[in-house]
């Protein structure tokens, strides 16, 4: 790795290269020498995170929900149309705004969206990871 060091800085010398460019190579060659630290540093593709819920029930009813985000956004979309139109569940889905929900998707909000204590013990979480 020294060696591919020297030669950035030639380059940088020779005016081949800015120091910017540089400084970027360089932080390119010392994560490739330790491989432990890019792997860390990958992130997953938006569309392959789960929505995840979580319900802490202080009687000990727990709910653990996993659901992919794409199969989330498409159910956004379609479930609640079809919500509006039976009626004993249009008064459910009338004050949720799906587009609030489908726009947080597709502008890929990330980690923990709802966390709640209630006054009896009971947790709620939502997380999209």
């Amino acid at each position: 790795m020294k060696d591919e060091i020297s030669r950035v800085l030639t380059l940088v010398e020779e005016g081949k290269i800015d120091k910017e460019k540089a400084s970027e190579l360089i932080n390119i060659l010392q994560v490739k020498d330790q491989p432990e630290l890019a792997t860390i540093k990958k992130e997953v593709p938006y569309g392959n995170k789960m929505l995840k819920i979580r319900v802490n029930s202080d009687e000990g009813d727990n709910v653990n929900v996993n659901l992919p985000i794409n199969l989330v956004k498409a159910v956004l979309k379609v479930g609640t149309n079809i919500a509006e139109k039976i009626p004993q569940a249009e008064r459910y889905v009338k004050d949720i705004n799906v587009d609030l929900l489908i726009d947080a998707i597709e502008n890929e909000l990330d980690g923990q969206i709802v966390d709640i204590t209630s006054a009896n013990g009971d947790k709620v979480f939502v997380v999209i990871e």
